[in-house]
């Protein structure tokens, strides 16, 4: 369920919302579109937007003005880093590049990172800038910079103020409102900009011009199947016959009291009943929204998660009239309150990018463009990905990437772009341009070129005082009908390196993969880390993988050579672990199902008795080799186990919650965290020959509750 977000009750001409009602009737129609519908009345009466001279919208370099009917607007909150993405430093140290390697693109010369295989095909349809700078290392500050083309003054923008400058999409919803859907010119998707928790940061509204140009937000997530929106909807008792009908007489009784009042309030209300009318009659805008009715097969291309199918609705709102339509990249259950959420990659960010981030945006990318260029659309629709800044150059302790602002990289294509170059340059290690430097106002100015709407031009506020669009200038080197280049070669990146996203907290739950992973030395394979792993014939303790008489894990300890007994001493240590992909702040439930077995029943009570302590743990990493023996227990949970047959596991838990308790504050999720079953003797245990005695592992199960988003943290 979701809706439109009302924004006050008195309207941006001091009109109050029930003497709208009053006049226009809409009430009795049973609708609920007055804000969004306003918008485009108004945006009818200001006319095309006043301009100064602009050399621009004629010549070589006016050539692309206006070529584009609409934009996709790809909001990549949280920051990109500019590394593991279009812009790799393969010549730069390791801590500095990082452990993924650059690839070749279809486009000879151009790299992108490896993690990027998909989009790395489809660079002949992208102008690729990475030289972009804020020189701001603040998400509010920086983003605000990024989606209005003005820089911020002093202070924080990490609140929404009146005064703030307007979202370049409000400025479009004025200046050039769609001709066909104009109600829905500016759409916002799937939910408003956060910072943590509840922090909604200047740059997404309307500002100065009034509520009534702020974006049309929907919030919710296109990828549920309960998805639809209010308002675009008949009351379930009133067919379109009854409603043409009331409208009729509606109109009869506004004619009256125009006649009495003779209001401009008036006039603009009878129009937007009219189109209020029209949309809900029509059912257009109901269609648009409502993507289950493309094919499964090409949901699936884009992804069934809150991203991909909210980059399916843009495409479906620009098919529809939409004029720009922004997507937010979406928060995850429980990312609110931790060190990683979103592109801000403060620890983990190359298993943030692996696991998480690239397999969601470059399926996603690639699936966007496609289905653009199969309908014909990608010549006519302007694709911008981009988000508030970069990432540091320098890997920190935490295997982080932090804020940077002094260079980030954006990616463009479609209308009027000549795809296949790359603007700007950073230098050896991403950190500073050094070609082409360039502001977030040229970017803006870029957009409203191929728009139509001249960036020199200047638009007017509720006092109708003039204001210049932007500071910037479009960068016409990426402007064109065609390819920078005609020569294309084959791309060397690996889809099997970066398969689309896997939601799984863990890999390999029933133990099916036949392998497991030392504790050490350090290496970035995913899956089980056992220790000490060792063969059938290995003496004391052990963890191995087996197949009989179905894939499982045996830990324990045994003396299967020679005839002598053996004694382990005390403080041995037995381990199974597995770090948590992409973990979040909320409750989380551990569970294994195992049993006790071994060569007797008396072996195995020896080895687990009272001396013996097992525990599930869940853990954070203490640094980045990962290894679970030096890790920061969180909450364990000791246990018993008991002798029984391999047929009937028992059942064990730990539940704990993992998360920021305190409003306004991160729960760190640091070098990654983790869930192991751990196992060490106290005091000596004796084993005499053949005596073995194991836990026979059979699956595990890890839930997680995520924490719920502190409405309350606002600044």
């Amino acid at each position: 369920m979701l809706s439109f977000r009302h924004r006050g009750s008195r309207l941006c001409d001091g009109v109050t919302r029930r003497e709208w009602l009053r006049v226009g009737g809409i009430g009795a129609l049973g609708l609920t579109l007055p804000d969004l519908l306003a918008a485009q009345a108004i945006a009818r009466a200001a006319g095309p937007a006043s301009t100064l001279a602009n050399p621009l919208a004629s010549g070589l370099d006016g050539a692309q003005f206006g070529r584009a009917k609409n934009v996709i607007f790809l909001w990549l909150q949280g920051g990109p880093p500019q590394h593991e993405t279009f812009d790799p430093k393969p010549d730069a140290p390791l801590e500095i590049r990082g452990p993924f390697r650059p690839i070749q693109t279809n486009v000879p010369g151009i790299q992108f990172c490896e993690l990027l295989p998909r989009t790395a095909q489809r660079a002949d349809k992208l102008a690729v800038i990475r030289s972009l700078a804020t020189d701001d290392n603040n998400h509010d500050v920086s983003g605000y910079w990024v989606l209005t083309g003005y820089p911020y003054g002093p202070g924080s923008a990490r609140q929404i103020k009146p005064t703030d400058w307007p979202y370049f999409g409000s400025v479009v919803k004025k200046l050039k409102p769609s001709e066909t859907l104009g109600a829905l010119t500016s759409v916002w998707l799937p939910d408003l900009m956060r910072l943590n928790d509840n922090v909604t940061p200047a740059g997404q509204t309307g500002g100065f011009l009034g509520s009534m140009w702020d974006p049309e937000r929907f919030v919710g997530d296109p990828a549920s199947d309960h998805y639809r929106i209010e308002g675009l909807n008949l009351p379930i008792d009133m067919s379109v016959e009854r409603m043409t009908s009331r409208s009729s007489l509606l109109g009869a009784l506004d004619s009256r009291l125009l006649d009495a009042e003779r209001s401009g309030a008036a006039n603009s209300w009878s129009k937007l009943s009219t189109v209020a009318l029209d949309l809900v009659t029509s059912g257009k805008a109901k269609a648009a929204f409502d993507v289950s009715r493309e094919s499964s097969v090409l949901r699936d291309r884009y992804g069934k998660h809150t991203w991909g199918q909210s980059c399916l609705l843009a495409r479906r709102l620009i098919e529809a009239g939409v004029r720009l339509v922004h997507v937010n990249w979406p928060r995850e259950p429980g990312d609110s309150a931790v060190d990683n959420p979103l592109w801000d990659t403060h620890a983990l960010n190359a298993d943030r990018l692996q696991d998480v981030l690239c397999p969601l945006f470059d399926v996603t990318f690639a699936a966007l463009l496609d289905d653009l260029d199969e309908r014909g659309l990608l010549e006519e629709t302007l694709v911008v990905a981009v988000g508030e800044f970069g990432r540091t150059p320098k890997i920190n302790s935490q295997g982080g990437r932090d804020h940077w602002g002094p260079v980030f990289s954006c990616a463009l294509a479609g209308a009027g772009i000549s795809g296949g170059q790359v603007f700007g340059a950073s230098d050896r290690n991403g950190a500073y341009p050094v070609v082409d430097p360039i502001r977030p106002h040229d970017l803006t100015a870029t957009i409203y070129h191929l728009l139509g709407i001249p960036h020199d031009g200047v638009f007017h506020d509720r006092a109708n005082r003039p204001h210049p669009l932007t500071l910037g200038n479009p960068l016409h080197r990426l402007l064109g009908d065609q390819p920078a280049t005609a020569a294309r070669v084959a791309s060397t990146g690996d889809e099997k390196f970066v398969p689309p996203y896997d939601a799984r907290l863990l890999l390999d739950t029933d133990f099916s993969s036949e392998a497991l992973i030392a504790v050490s030395p350090a290496t970035r394979e995913k899956g089980w880390r056992g220790h000490p792993l060792a063969s059938a014939n290995s003496n004391g303790m052990f963890a191995r993988h087996l197949n009989e008489p179905r894939p499982h894990v045996a830990v324990g300890m045994q003396n299967v050579q020679g005839d002598q007994p053996i004694t382990l001493p005390a403080g041995g240590r037995l381990a199974l672990a597995q770090e948590i992909r992409s973990a979040r702040g909320g409750q989380y439930q551990f569970t294994m199902r195992l049993n006790g077995q071994g060569s007797s029943r008396d072996a195995f009570e020896r080895c687990f008795g009272k001396g013996t302590i097992c525990k599930l743990v869940l853990f954070r990493y203490a640094n980045m080799d990962k290894n679970p023996l030096e890790a920061a227990e969180l909450a364990s949970q000791t246990f018993q186990p008991a002798w029984g047959t391999f047929e009937l596991p028992r059942e064990f838990s730990i539940s704990r919650f993992l998360g920021s308790t305190v409003p306004g504050s991160n729960f760190p999720i640091g070098n990654g965290l983790g869930v192991a079953l751990m196992i060490q003797n106290s005091t000596p245990i004796l084993l005499q020959p053949g005596d073995s005695a194991v836990l026979s592992i059979q699956d595990v199960k890890l839930e997680l509750l995520p924490r719920v988003r502190d409405d309350n943290v606002t600044v």
